[in-house]
């Protein structure tokens, strides 16, 4: 038996139990799906404690791969261990990404570095800085519940003749079920069927397969909110089904923003403030509003190295440019940094709480 713990990003941790059964299907389905080598070379820049390191403690001992470990996370470090060890595999949240991307020591790569991302939808400007540098970006989806990514963003050899703004617009979907995974849906929150698969439909993902856990530790009322008698396990994320029949997560249910009566998807609006230039990190919860219940309200950091920083109105009429104006934010706040768990996601529930804490904003109806 093996005990993680949930990060936190929207609730206290959750102790997660998973058997021996489920480890060893999600281990061989994670180097099944990303096609991991013989004798690799793996840089641990993913918390091994972060849902088994999505497993690859054991895939990278069943493949005879040298692991680098690091104490803490440093762009500059990463980049001369990647040069000093010949790294060809690493693993990291979109987060990551984003630090080595953006960092003052990031120039283009000798020779390609294998990179798995999951555990947020990764904004597609993120994933175009990333593989411009020579990172080969591979996307996943899973969570602490499933012992590691159970669906993937398979790659289909036409895509690469797309424009590099569209690949990574692709690649920034979750995907496809994972070959050890059985069954991946969206259903409707009321009629509790599979959405349409026209890519707008709205729905709760649900998972069904060998590696989901057995259960929370202690918790039984938890867990059957979330499990279900006939074995699937409801995620909590909202997600839609394209056309090609793949996933793409547009929020978690308490991230949603309801802004007179309309959803608005909080990672729809963080892809947009992503590829402001000034923009280092950015995270949209709801702020209370008199008028429409609710209102984006954007939390930005911003690049150290700006010799100018953007003003509240600036960054607004960014997002109007781009963005229907009921999801364009109507309150930007400016940090310093972004406050984040252990495994480098943003801690929203700490947003919410000081975006209400700033009471009610009185936005014009128009």
């Amino acid at each position: 038996m093996i005990l993680n713990y949930t990060s936190g990003t929207t609730s206290s941790p959750k102790g997660v139990v998973h058997c021996h059964r489920g480890i060893f299907i999600m281990t061989v389905d994670a180097l099944i799906d990303w096609s991991v080598p013989k004798q690799p070379v793996y840089l641990w820049t993913l918390a091994m404690f972060h849902a088994n390191g999505w497993s690859f403690p054991w895939g990278m001992a069943a493949v005879g791969g040298t692991n680098i470990c690091l104490r803490k996370f440093d762009a500059a470090i990463i980049y001369s261990l990647i040069r000093k060890h010949g790294v060809t595999h690493m693993c990291g949240a979109p987060v990551v990404l984003n630090m080595i991307s953006n960092s003052p020591d990031s120039k283009p790569l000798q020779k390609p570095v294998h990179i798995l991302t999951a555990g947020a939808p990764p904004p597609a400007a993120v994933l175009f800085r990333t593989e411009s540098l020579g990172f080969i970006v591979s996307h996943g989806y899973g969570l602490t519940e499933t012992a590691g990514l159970v669906v993937s963003c398979a790659w289909k050899s036409q895509w690469n003749r797309l424009p590099a703004t569209e690949r990574a617009r692709m690649k920034s979907r979750q995907g496809v079920r994972t070959i050890g995974f059985t069954e991946v849906d969206v259903l409707d929150p009321e009629s509790r069927l599979s959405v349409t698969h026209d890519g707008e439909s709205l729905g709760e993902i649900v998972f069904r397969g060998g590696s989901l856990m057995l259960g929370y530790l202690n918790d039984p009322d938890g867990t059957r909110k979330c499990m279900t008698d006939d074995g699937w396990f409801y995620t909590g994320d909202v997600g839609v089904i394209h056309p090609d029949g793949y996933l793409e997560i547009k929020d978690r249910s308490k991230d949603i923003i309801i802004s007179g009566g309309e959803n608005i998807s909080s990672v729809e609006v963080e892809s947009v403030l992503y590829t402001h230039p000034a923009v280092n990190e950015a995270a949209v919860v709801a702020r209370p509003d008199e008028f429409w219940g609710e209102t984006p309200c954007a939390f930005v950091s911003l690049k150290a190295e700006l010799t100018r920083k953007p003003t509240e109105k600036e960054i607004i009429e960014y997002c109007r440019a781009k963005l229907p104006h009921y999801m364009v934010p109507k309150t930007v706040v400016f940090k310093e940094e972004l406050p984040k768990t252990s495994t480098g996601k943003i801690k929203k529930f700490e947003l919410r709480e000081i975006a209400k804490a700033m009471g009610k904003s009185r936005v014009s109806r128009l």
